[in-house]
C-alpha cells in the first residue's frame, strides 16, 4: 500500500511522530536523509502520540468516502494502540468504558444531529 499525502497543513508540521520505517522509506524512495531522534520518556512520547491522533483524525475526515476511510481508520487504531500501551491499558479496558458510556448516554444509532439551543 502506497502512502498518499492529503495535502493537509497538519501533515507537514514538524517535529512529528512517524512510523518506525518511514525515514528509511523516504531515503529509499527520495534519496533524502531525514533528521530524527528517539523519544526517551513516556511523557514526551504520549505528547506526540496525542498530536498524531489529531493528524490521523484530520486525514480520516478528509479521506474519500469508501476509498481511504479504512486505511485512515487503521492508522488511527495504530496510534490509539500505542497510547494504550504507554498508559498500560488495553482495548478491552476501553471497550468496557465504551459500553458503560453507551448504556448511560446512548450511541449513534439514531444519527441525531444537534443544531444548537
Amino acid at each position: 500500500m502506497e502512502f498518499k499525502h492529503t495535502n493537509l497543513d497538519i501533515e507537514t508540521e514538524y517535529p512529528k511522530l512517524v512510523r518506525d520505517r518511514i525515514p528509511e522509506i523516504i531515503k529509499k524512495n527520495e534519496n533524502i536523509d531525514i533528521r530524527t531522534r528517539t523519544l526517551g520518556n513516556d511523557e514526551e512520547f504520549l505528547k506526540y502520540l496525542l498530536k498524531k491522533i489529531v493528524e490521523e483524525a484530520a486525514e480520516l475526515q478528509n479521506a474519500a468516502v469508501g476509498t481511504d476511510v479504512e486505511v485512515e481508520l487503521a492508522d488511527l487504531y495504530e496510534t490509539i494502540d500505542a497510547v494504550l500501551k504507554v498508559r498500560g491499558k488495553t482495548r478491552q479496558d476501553i471497550d468496557a468504558i465504551e459500553i458503560e458510556k453507551r448504556e448511560k448516554n446512548g450511541g449513534f444509532e439514531k444519527r441525531i444531529l444537534m443544531l444548537g439551543k
